[in-house]
């Protein structure tokens, strides 16, 4: 098995390491990614960038 260096870091590690450069609260992050991963969800698990904004829309509506 090899592994490749340049792999980019999971969803979730980029959202921490965003949101603890920024100094928010371990509450706030909480909050976050429970909204995070129901949008995704919301969205039939398709990755947040392959959203479209009327998604976005009905999501929020």
């Amino acid at each position: 098995m090899r592994t490749d260096s340049r792999r980019q870091p999971k969803l979730h590690d980029q959202f921490r390491n965003t949101i603890r450069v920024r100094h928010y609260s371990v509450r706030t992050e909480k909050t976050y990614w429970y909204w995070i991963r129901y949008f995704i969800r919301f969205n039939r698990m398709r990755y947040p960038s392959e959203i479209t904004e009327p998604q976005v829309s009905a999501f929020l509506t």
